[in-house]
């Protein structure tokens, strides 16, 4: 009734009806809705899911209790497993193989032993004999809470899992408690099971053993490359020192190497040089900034402490060296076997080289070179002959890298500064007959015969469909033939046979030099080993190897059918064979193509350019190859057994600077620079005819 004469009141003033209600009354207890009771826990482990009460989107976003419970309950649950790990994660009895060690041995084709290398070159110290800016060079490179983490780090083990499910580098988490774990009771994989192991071992390690122990453990048990574990034996592979003479400077560089020695060892590569100077300045500023180091000393390092050269095994001596090296290489970049792991030794390499091929190729050397005579001639020194043997199904039957590996460990077989010359052109010949040429831009490619002619005179201009081909110097490029002789119009087979080089550079230009150069790569030549897209790369600017250019030949004489070239068949380790990934034959070139080449290099050997090889025997193939500025000789061929590539080059090992092959062992000026190699492929290729 009040709320009625308030109404009216307000009518009478505003002349607008105003209703007002009376306030709801909270009910008593007892007077409410009853609910069903139930017990707190029930009601607060309720899901309330999707969301009652809710209309829309809200209805499916959880509450932050809803949140807070599935954190917890995740939290809670990994807690759980990873104590349970840790309880159940022992510490191995037995250590890893360092005590059983043993020689890499290497075998020949047929089984006998080449060469047994080893054993590991390994030497325990206390921690006492290594100096103490030596040991702080290591910690302030891998660790330098050390002495005050429990074994590992925290937020280590956060960037190195963030790293591993990102794919990258899963190393860089790891103290050094858990390297010395990796290294003397686990494996090298980097997976999630095997870190949790090594995070549970490292903190129980750290409680079991004082902080001294552990550090001598790892710098004793540590690889540093050249076959050495452990300081000590690293102190004298590259300072031929004892570990206590060591200063931090030396210590430093031994430090950078253990974050990859094959990376960081500057006698491998220039590039490692630079990341060897590089990371070996960053460890001796950071001794420095953690205050092991003053800075006074530290400003007397200044220049690299150079490491001496490594040492050779005795048993590397003459053409062995070579072998173990190329075999070891295409272990390693050929199966899962990492260089520690192979340090570590016991393997069995059974190669696919044939002791009496390599000797003859040896004897073939210097059979083909006894008229060389640097002590009486200036155009004698410094002669380096290269020569590798390959079958046709890419095995490396033989290889003749230098005079001696311990005396020089260069391997002139599988160097890539010497450019091909000449002896490139069968490869152009094969990219024409398999391709066509394209005379006109944008134009229909037009088939070629062995039977299609070319003006074979020098001098003639190397032409584009838009005319003459301009070089960067602002001339015409023009043909160059060996002797500036004019042959006329001449036939590609005749240009391959003879050795007519101006034909072969112009039909390079009209296949296309990039279609060259495909076809080069499908026969085995290294992307970069291939010469600029110029004209000189059909009369051979690039420069392949002996051991690439012999496998490129021998899919000439099996019908266009390439495998790259390997030299291991199989490895074990104690007797367990290990995989290891061997290449597969492809088709390079049709069977036609390679027939047609094939019947152009066989002319060759029969009244051609390579005419003095036809002594070697019968159904020979071969090519001899020559360069323009005289800096290289080379002769190639094969006998449908073997094909087999020599080169000739004259260098000074320091700075690869290839010097003028004119007048060698006394030779005339007009004498072709691939005589001496055609004299060695001669001698060598009697001992591989049919029946010898």
């Amino acid at each position: 009734m009040r709320a009625q004469r308030d109404g009216a009141a307000d009518e009478e003033k505003t002349g607008r009806r105003r209703w007002r209600f009376p306030p709801r009354r909270r009910p008593l207890r007892e007077e409410r809705p009853s609910r069903e009771r139930r017990p707190f826990l029930r009601r607060a482990l309720r899901i309330d899911y999707p969301r009652g009460g809710r209309r829309g989107v809200r209805r499916w976003l959880p509450s932050w209790r809803q949140l807070l419970l599935v954190a917890g309950t995740g939290t809670a649950a990994l807690t759980g497993w990873m104590v349970w790990f840790y309880l159940n994660t022992a510490v191995p009895e037995d250590l890893n193989s360092f005590a059983t060690q043993q020689n890499n041995v290497y075998y020949w084709a047929d089984g006998t032993e080449m060469a047994r290398i080893g054993p590991t070159n390994r030497q325990e110290v206390p921690l006492g004999q290594v100096p103490e800016p030596v040991q702080w060079a290591v910690l302030a490179a891998e660790n330098e809470t050390f002495y005050t983490d429990p074994g590992i780090s925290v937020t280590g083990i956060g960037r190195a899992v963030v790293q591993m499910v990102t794919g990258g580098d899963t190393q860089g988490g790891s103290t050094i408690t858990q390297q010395y774990v990796k290294n003397i009771y686990l494996n090298q994989r980097q997976d999630m099971s095997r870190k949790l192991s090594e995070i549970a071992i490292a903190i129980k390690l750290d409680d079991r053993m004082s902080k001294q122990d552990i550090l001598a453990g790892y710098l004793n048990t540590s690889w540093f490359g050249r076959g050495s574990y452990g300081i000590e034996r690293a102190a004298a592979a590259y300072y031929g020192k004892d570990v206590s003479q060591l200063d931090p400077s030396e210590g430093a560089f031994l430090a950078a190497l253990l974050k990859g020695a094959g990376q960081y060892d500057p006698a491998v590569s220039p590039e490692n040089r630079k990341r060897a100077e590089e990371r070996w300045s960053w460890i001796l500023d950071r001794m420095v900034e953690v205050g092991r180091l003053s800075a006074a000393e530290r400003a007397r390092y200044t220049v690299f402490p150079e490491p001496r050269p490594q040492p050779k095994s005795a048993g590397l001596s003459g053409q062995t060296g070579y072998l173990v090296d190329m075999a070891r290489a295409y272990v390693e970049s050929h199966s899962d076997i990492t260089p520690a792991q192979f340090d570590l030794g016991g393997h069995q390499i059974h190669t696919t080289f044939e002791k009496s091929r390599v000797d003859a190729l040896a004897a073939a050397v210097q059979e083909g070179t006894a008229g060389i005579d640097p002590d009486k001639r200036e155009s004698d020194k410094l002669l380096k002959v290269g020569a590798a043997s390959v079958a046709p199904d890419g095995r490396v039957v033989a290889l003749y890298g230098g005079p001696d590996y311990l005396k020089q460990g260069f391997n002139n077989a599988n160097t890539t500064t010497v450019p091909i010359g000449s002896a490139f052109t069968p490869v152009v010949y094969a990219a024409g007959l398999g391709q066509g040429v394209q005379r006109q831009r944008g134009g229909d490619r037009t088939p070629v015969t062995p039977a299609t002619t070319y003006n074979g005179d020098d001098g003639v201009n190397v032409m584009t469909p838009e005319g003459p081909y301009w070089g960067r110097d602002g001339k015409i490029v023009k043909t160059a033939n060996d002797g500036k002789r004019n042959w006329g119009t001449v036939t590609l087979r005749n240009a391959v046979e003879q050795s007519v080089n101006g034909p072969l550079m112009q039909l390079g230009m009209d296949v296309g030099l990039d279609r060259v150069q495909k076809t080069a790569t499908d026969l085995g030549l290294l992307p970069n080993t291939l010469g600029d897209l110029v004209p000189a790369l059909g009369v051979g600017n690039s420069t392949p190897s002996a051991l690439r250019t012999a496998d490129a030949y021998a899919a000439f004489a099996a019908g266009g059918t390439h495998t790259d070239p390997y030299s291991v068949l199989r490895i074990s380790r104690n007797g367990v064979q290990l995989p290891l990934r061997q290449p597969t034959p492809v088709q390079a070139l049709t069977p036609s193509v390679a027939g047609d080449v094939d019947a152009a290099l066989k002319g060759s050997v029969r009244d051609g350019a390579a005419k003095p090889a036809a002594e070697a025997g019968p159904n020979l193939a071969a090519k001899p190859g020559t360069t323009t500025d005289r800096t290289a000789g080379w002769f190639v061929g094969y006998n449908g057994q073997l094909s087999t590539a020599v080169t000739v080059f004259r260098a000074d090992l320091k700075d690869m600077k290839l010097l003028s092959l004119e007048g060698l062992g006394g030779a005339t000026p007009d004498t072709s620079d691939a005589t001496v190699p055609a004299r060695i492929w001669t001698a060598y290729m009697k001992t591989t005819a049919p029946g010898r």
